[in-house]
């Protein structure tokens, strides 16, 4: 494929909504078992922050040159300050996140003796943002959309996608002609209505055809369920090692081969998909284009351990790499 299409990724401006949180990782050696418990004892040798969530998203599409500015809503405690210096640290503006003294900011906290995950522990907060969150968030969109080619929802379920704070935020959106891309979260994909891309997994679009259909379906079944009962314009199926399904009434099903990786830790790789697939959206590629740069963006970042966000020169070289593309009409 021609790496050249990536050229005008640096052009591109996102806004990215969605659940922001802090990953930490803690890292040390095993090498006995605690005498209170049959638990591994990790004497630590290292502790790192990551931003992850709709954080990881924007991190992404930074990564592939493109503008990313992050909306969303954290608390007023030391990680979200954590957050913030990461973000800094690598080009993000953090001004438009909005802090609430009633929530605290999401933290996954994950234990590992060398690249073997031994434990998480997770602290967060899960209700449903307040009207003056919502709000905050939402006036914050209105400077944000400035300027911007695309939009990014990031929903992993902790608050504020909302079917009423997403019913204006994608009509607020398409009133100035931006497409919204999201990576849904649950079953209830009518709040997701009026979107251009829905990217769901394998098992979360097999668990909306159950809930809708209240039995078992194949990944075929699912999808043109999917593209069909809700409205979206388009479908896409992550498949991990099996690629990607693109469901489109403009293409029809459309299947996406993944390369052969090497898997160490696919955390994160949803993130990537949608930021690559984004990116690739506002520099004015096709979907299928898109989607097949995002599927190779995701076989590099299952190669790492813990969240990684991709660079535009890995991804470069390794799109110039491939020389099929596996796809494949239905």
């Amino acid at each position: 494929m021609n790496s050249n299409k990536l050229n005008k990724f640096k052009n591109a401006k996102i806004c990215v909504f969605g659940d922001v949180m802090l990953d930490r990782y803690l890292t040390g050696s095993v090498t006995r078992v605690s005498p209170e418990a049959p638990v591994p004892v990790v004497n630590l040798e290292d502790e790192r922050h990551i931003p992850g969530g709709a954080a990881n998203v924007a991190a992404n599409i930074r990564g592939l040159g493109a503008e990313s500015r992050l909306l969303g809503v954290v608390g007023k405690d030391n990680e979200a300050s954590i957050l913030k210096e990461q973000l800094v640290g690598l080009g993000i503006d953090p001004s438009l996140l909005v802090e609430s003294g009633g929530r605290s900011t999401t933290l996954k906290s994950r234990v590992l003796s060398g690249s073997h995950q031994i434990a998480r522990v997770d602290r967060e907060s899960t209700g449903t943002i307040n009207d003056e969150e919502a709000v905050a968030v939402l006036n914050a969109a209105e400077s944000a959309f400035a300027g911007c080619h695309a939009v990014v929802v990031s929903d992993y379920g902790k608050g504020l996608c909302s079917s009423e704070f997403l019913a204006r935020l994608i009509t607020k959106a398409k009133s100035h002609n931006i497409p919204v891309l999201v990576d849904p979260k649950g079953v209830e994909y009518e709040k997701y209505s009026g979107s251009y891309v829905l990217t769901p997994n394998k098992k979360e679009a097999l668990e909306v055809f159950f809930a809708d259909q209240r039995k078992s379906g194949s990944i075929s079944a699912a999808g043109e369920h999917i593209a069909g009962k809700y409205d979206v314009e388009n479908l896409i199926i992550t498949l991990g090692a099996e690629g990607m399904a693109l469901f489109s009434k403009d293409t029809g099903k459309i299947t996406i081969d993944a390369g052969p990786r090497n898997v160490f830790d696919v955390t994160g790789a949803g993130d990537t998909v949608i930021a690559t697939l984004a990116v690739g959206t506002a520099a004015g590629l096709t979907l299928i284009d898109a989607a097949h740069i995002a599927n190779i963006a995701a076989g590099c970042v299952v190669e790492d351990v813990g969240t990684t966000a991709i660079s535009f020169e890995r991804l470069k070289e390794a799109v110039s790499m491939v020389k099929d593309k596996g796809i494949h009409a239905a």
